[in-house]
């Protein structure tokens, strides 16, 4: 039952900026990781930025610098702040969190349903 809700998306100027976000509900334990991937016509979906429980995070070469993952656990919400942003980063935004439902089970990768960034030039 748990479930990932996206939103922030947009269509914006070269040079912009959109920050998305991305809430989680549901039956949670406890989340391992949290995460941003995207996907542009064509291409294979990459790993965007990731940050895990301790804090530690980590980004794609195309976006250090430009973009910053954060997260807000008490809503289970994390985010994706995108400063600067070239038509390259065009695509298909996807949240994903590794969740640990209840004491007992492992830990399952949950996604988003998306959410379209268009960047004009």
């Amino acid at each position: 039952q748990v479930q990932l809700v996206e939103s922030g998306g947009g269509l914006v100027q070269a040079g912009g900026s959109l920050r998305l976000s991305c809430a989680a509900s549901g039956s949670i334990f406890g989340i391992s990781a949290m995460g941003w991937y995207r996907q542009a016509p064509g291409k294979q979906r990459e790993l965007v930025a990731a940050i895990i429980s301790g804090g530690t995070t980590n980004y794609a070469d195309s976006v250090k610098g430009r973009f910053t993952i954060s997260r807000d656990n008490a809503k289970n919400t994390v985010y994706l702040q995108m400063n600067s942003l070239k038509p390259e980063d065009t695509a298909v935004y996807y949240c994903s969190f590794l969740i640990r439902a209840r004491v007992g089970i492992r830990a399952d990768e949950y996604w988003g349903q998306g959410t379209q960034v268009t960047v004009s030039s």
